[in-house]
């Protein structure tokens, strides 16, 4: 299984993004912030998504990031595949929050189950066989619409680039960089899509 370690997101104000994500979130050295004047508009072609157990723990971290800066882009609310909603941080990167429960056991909490990378990608197929050809294992594939590769601690998906804007609740349009770079055992490297791999240090 092909590891990803970090996520390292490019801010003007990686102090204070710093700040964002440990008050929202909480998540530690997996998600890190580095310092970039790197000129970006639109949709940056990612999501990064937090997965948790139930409903009232979705509700929990809105509340959380919301009140620590961020602009919810879709309500959370049920859909027939669980119970979630988005909001964009301050420092631009959209995230998700989804549980596939759409019922509660328990008071809401702010523990988070999976932290997923999705990216948007041109050809799902083709980027698919990319990183297949690299030596990433596939946990799950569903044609051309989604692929989930198998890694971790952090879970890598390809998704179409429209259909992931329209999950997040933005326009697809967007150019200049990422603004994210991804760490992990994979070496370094640029997908088709123009996203950056790093090897991380050991």
């Amino acid at each position: 299984m092909t590891s990803i370690d970090s996520i390292t997101l490019e801010s003007a104000d990686p102090t204070a993004a710093a700040t964002f994500y440990d008050t929202a979130f909480g998540l530690g050295s997996q998600v890190r912030v580095s310092a970039s004047e790197a000129r970006t508009e639109g949709f940056r072609g990612y999501t990064m998504s937090l997965v948790v157990s139930q409903p009232a723990n979705v509700d929990a971290l809105m509340h959380a990031a919301i009140d620590a800066g961020a602009t919810e882009l879709k309500p959370a609310a049920k859909s027939f595949w669980g119970y979630g909603g988005a909001v964009q941080a301050p420092d631009g990167a959209i995230w998700t929050l989804a549980s596939s429960s759409k019922k509660n056991v328990g008071p809401g909490t702010r523990d988070i189950d999976e932290i997923v990378l999705l990216l948007g990608v041109d050809d799902v197929k083709a980027t698919k066989q990319f990183y297949v050809d690299r030596g990433f294992p596939v946990g799950k594939s569903f044609g051309g619409k989604y692929v989930e590769l198998a890694t971790a601690p952090i879970k890598l998906a390809l998704y179409g680039r429209r259909a992931l804007a329209k999950n997040a609740g933005v326009p697809p349009e967007g150019t200049g960089s990422h603004r994210l770079v991804i760490g992990g055992d994979a070496g370094s490297f640029t997908d088709p899509d123009g996203f950056a791999w790093e090897a991380a240090a050991r």
